[in-house]
């Protein structure tokens, strides 16, 4: 891991923020804090914990990073389990319950949990409370939204949550009903990583041009990846319908498109509400396109960000750093981040997005007042360094 400094943090985050965290981290020398989830590469918690990890360890906190293994049938295991939690599918066998729990047992019995706290990431090692130690206290952070999750699946989750002393999530409406006390913590961004730093002009415009995006005109920009439960479609009807009033290019840009069936699919559906419009560009990006995601945010009038499900949804933060308006739905955390009117839109049709879209376009100085507010508001409850001093008041309560 890099070694991250806090101290390049104190001209971007609010004024204080890092001498709180000074005197947090002052209380809390010599307590140990390890965190365990199943991957060092990739989104969710790996992201933030590659990042948060040597913060702490920066503060002179004892911190540590643990990763699970298993065997396919874990993985497979896993799988199914988490679908169960979303409330996709129902639960999975006997087997695969054995199969999870063995991969835990010899995960526990491998791995130094020795700790003031320990902080287990999604359901993955959950079950790893089962060989706590007889010391320290656990806590079980979960990213995702668990309020729809099959009532069998979650109650054999339960006998396991109700070992941990607390559990984690990211808002309210995420959480399901548990014996041990519920804490809040927002997810955020790094404003310092390759998909959020600054940009300087030519990097935005030789990015483009590589990507083949002219910038003669305003640009609408959607960026997820190319499935139905993100609804790019719905994107493309939403600009054909503002296109008749204002012009404007539209970007489409994600991952999924070219192994996935569903992302073949969606890109056939796309090209069928497209037209033949040559101002539709889709862009296929690779999982490591951290720059040219900063790139096509930074380049675009209006972001669209509308699915009708989702979990958090940190790419609207992503953007509202960039200065950019979004058009978002009411879907997960979209409504904790996109202030009606104020940050952005929050729009429940298609018709709607179109006119907020287009009112962005005919009204530049409404799209920069926007925009402003919205990093604003991410520079004050989203940024890395709130999260740290979140995890710094866990450490700090449940420990005591």
């Amino acid at each position: 891991m890099m070694p991250f400094r806090v101290e390049a943090y104190r001209d971007i985050a609010p004024r204080g923020t890092l001498e709180l965290l000074l005197r947090l981290a002052d209380r809390l020398r010599g307590r140990r804090f390890v965190h365990v989830n199943t991957s060092r590469f990739g989104g969710g918690s790996a992201e933030i914990l590659s990042r948060v990890v040597p913060m702490l360890q920066d503060l002179g906190i004892d911190t540590a990073w643990e990763v699970i293994v298993g065997n396919p049938d874990f993985y497979t295991a896993v799988s199914r389990i988490e679908r169960g939690v979303e409330g996709i599918e129902a639960m999975a066998s006997e087997a695969t319950l054995r199969a999870w729990g063995d991969a835990m047992a010899a995960n526990a019995a491998s791995l130094p949990l020795e700790a003031d706290l320990v902080m287990t990431h999604d359901v993955a090692p959950l079950a790893l409370v089962r060989h706590r130690p007889r010391r320290g206290h656990w806590v079980w952070r979960c990213h995702s939204d668990v309020s729809r999750a099959y009532r069998r699946t979650w109650a054999l989750l339960r006998r396991d949550l109700e070992r941990y002393d607390a559990a984690v999530f990211s808002l309210p409406k995420f959480a399901q009903r548990l014996p041990v006390p519920a804490l809040i913590v927002h997810p955020s961004i790094d404003p310092l990583s390759e998909k959020n730093r600054e940009l300087s002009r030519n990097e935005v415009a030789g990015t483009l041009t590589r990507l083949g995006v002219p910038r003669d005109k305003p640009i609408v920009i959607q960026i997820s990846p190319f499935t139905h439960a993100k609804d790019p479609v719905g994107t493309v009807r939403a600009y054909r319908l503002a296109k008749k009033y204002v012009d404007c290019r539209l970007v489409l840009a994600g991952g999924g498109a070219n192994y996935q069936p569903e992302g073949q699919t969606v890109m056939s559906e796309i090209v069928e509400a497209a037209a033949g419009d040559s101002e539709v560009h889709v862009l296929t990006l690779p999982p490591d396109a951290a720059v040219e995601i900063n790139a096509l945010q930074r380049a675009a009038t209006v972001v669209v960000h509308r699915p009708p499900h989702e979990d958090f949804g940190l790419s609207v933060a992503e953007a509202m750093w960039k200065g950019k308006p979004v058009v978002g739905s009411l879907a997960g955390g979209i409504p904790a981040q996109v202030i009606h009117e104020v940050t952005g839109f929050a729009v429940t049709s298609i018709e709607g997005a179109a006119f907020r879209i287009r009112q962005l376009l005919e009204d530049p100085e409404l799209a920069v007042r926007l925009g402003g507010a919205g990093r604003e508001y991410v520079r004050r409850s989203f940024l890395i360094t709130r999260n740290l001093g979140d995890y710094l008041a866990v450490l700090a309560s449940v420990t005591a």
